[in-house]
């Protein structure tokens, strides 16, 4: 792998983990597009570990906050918030571990990225543009986060983003959007954690090279700000630009894989 080649695929990574357009998508169709040879185990790590490092970077008070008043068995909406996020994590990581070898196989074909692409964005779209923007994250109940706990586990299908499938659930809950954001980047937090610290106990001392390293920072700075720019977005505009997105590359991709 070359550096540049490491460079596209974290700055990828870190647009696509947090923005709704499905960051395992295009690390599977960047590559099949240019012909670039499978980046490995160990890059994937490498992407994970940049990934988690800008959300801790980025929420890091948030979960201090969280934690404290749970400990401190506080009777509150925070530590009602973290117990919630906690159970909203149990599906993903569930469905994760169960149909991992699938998530790296079947699911991968480009034609069904592209079908997933398009599908969520419809689906996106729709649902943004018809919800209520009546509730706020400090009012999110049980039964609101165990149906986006379980709308995160679709996301084990690249195409169907994580970010954007617990988005929709939450715009669908009524919601506000930048609501709904800030909730599927918490939820999403202990997802990205377990996940790196899973993947880094196969990692050996020679594997930190140039390229894991260029992937670790270059997805670590690329995520910082695609939050931070994400929730200062959707607190004036809609999803709309992500789901035209979707549906320009998910058609394009179709096209390409019938073709070919």
């Amino acid at each position: 792998m070359t550096l540049l080649e490491a460079l596209i695929l974290g700055i990828i990574q870190g647009l696509g983990e947090f923005l709704p357009i499905s960051s395992s998508a295009h690390l599977v169709l960047v590559p099949w597009a240019f012909g670039w040879n499978y980046a490995g185990l160990t890059f994937d790590v490498a992407l994970h570990i940049g990934t988690l490092i800008s959300v801790v970077a980025f929420f890091w008070k948030d979960w201090l906050k969280l934690l404290g008043s749970a400990l401190a068995r506080k009777g509150n909406k925070e530590a009602a918030l973290f117990w919630y996020l906690v159970l909203g994590t149990i599906p993903g990581a569930v469905f994760g571990y169960l149909f991992e070898e699938q998530a790296e196989t079947v699911f991968r074909t480009p034609l069904l990225i592209g079908v997933m692409l398009v599908v969520m964005g419809i689906i996106l779209y729709w649902v943004d543009r018809r919800a209520a923007s009546v509730k706020k994250i400090e009012s999110v109940s049980l039964l609101d986060t165990l149906l986006i706990g379980l709308s995160q586990a679709l996301a084990i299908i690249p195409g169907v983003s994580r970010s954007g499938i617990t988005m929709t659930a939450g715009r669908a809950l009524g919601f506000t959007r930048e609501s709904a954001a800030r909730f599927s980047f918490l939820l999403s937090t202990p997802i990205i954690v377990g996940a790196g610290l899973y993947k880094i106990k196969d990692l050996a001392p020679g594997d930190l090279n140039a390229a894991f390293l260029t992937g670790v920072v270059s997805s670590a700075v690329v995520g910082f700000i695609s939050i931070g720019f994400l929730l200062r977005y959707l607190s004036e505009r809609s999803f709309a630009v992500f789901a035209w997105y979707r549906f320009v590359v998910g058609f394009a991709v179709i096209i390409l894989a019938l073709t070919r």
